[in-house]
């Protein structure tokens, strides 16, 4: 009988033992970073993305976040290019997914560049060109820049944005 009146709590205490994991997506995304390789910003980095934030302040826009993975995920791309001497969005789909399965991102785009000097220079020809500065002005809610130089010392830029 005393088994009879036990049951019932071992039978709480089992289910309260194995349930699903309640964690958030922000708890996720905190402990992927943990594992990604985040380079320090360079002050060429940092410049873009105030100008890039100042261009969509003037423009009536929200400011965008940064976001450690989003950093991460464009600086390999950056890194391909420098490695492969191309200016591409080469496995763009796969960056993409990566951000939508591992950053909570619904929308992912990028701008990339090559040659520009200056943080200004960058994100001028990124605001002259349409699809570039659609992306600028989009509906995003982070962003991250990979400014990488190859052993010419000439730069190569990826800008990633994403809506959570």
């Amino acid at each position: 009988m005393k088994l009879l009146r036990k049951l019932p709590l071992l039978a709480l205490f089992t289910i309260l033992t194995y349930s699903c994991s309640t964690d958030s997506v922000d708890d996720q995304v905190e402990a992927i970073t943990e594992n990604l390789v985040v380079p320090t910003a360079k002050t060429i980095e940092i410049e873009i993305l105030e100008l890039i934030n100042n261009h969509r302040l003037s423009e009536g826009l929200n400011p965008l976040n940064a976001l450690p993975v989003v950093k991460s995920v464009a600086y390999t791309h950056t890194d391909y290019m420098v490695d492969n001497a191309v200016v591409s969005h080469d496995n763009f789909y796969t960056r993409s997914s990566y951000l939508k399965n591992n950053a909570g991102a619904k929308i992912v785009s990028e701008n990339v560049a090559y040659g520009y000097t200056s943080a200004q220079s960058v994100v001028n020809a990124w605001i002259r060109s349409e699809g570039h500065k659609a992306n600028i002005e989009g509906d995003f809610t982070n962003f991250e820049i990979s400014a990488e130089q190859n052993s010419e010392g000439k730069w190569y830029y990826t800008n990633i944005f994403i809506k959570k």
